[in-house]
């Protein structure tokens, strides 16, 4: 049962992280912005069209849903959740903020 619980909590964890990853990635590309996906040349590092960026943060957001398909109820699962979101902005934060980005490019 042990281990269950943390299969659980890891899929609730990297349900949060990506959500906070759709979150980035489908703001680009409603803003008309530019900004890395795997998609892109050379990949994570290369600028992808907000079309682009609409897709990877759809892509995310649907995976996200498959692995949040059951709400978290209690306040360890809750906490599980948002735990996952924050690192994975302070991760993005990290790992974006290393690359030359023109932050007025738009497409």
């Amino acid at each position: 049962m042990k281990s269950r619980s943390r299969t659980w909590r890891f899929t609730q964890f990297a349900g949060g992280a990506l959500l906070v990853n759709a979150a980035l990635h489908s703001a680009k590309g409603l803003t008309g912005q530019r900004f890395p996906t795997p998609f892109s040349s050379p990949p994570g590092v290369g600028l992808s069209t907000p079309g682009q960026n609409m897709v990877w943060g759809a892509m995310n957001l649907a995976i996200s849903g498959a692995l949040l398909r059951r709400l978290p109820r209690t306040t360890a699962e809750k906490v599980t959740v948002v735990t996952g979101g924050v690192l994975m902005g302070f991760y993005l934060r990290h790992y974006f903020s290393g690359l030359e980005l023109d932050e007025t490019d738009r497409a």
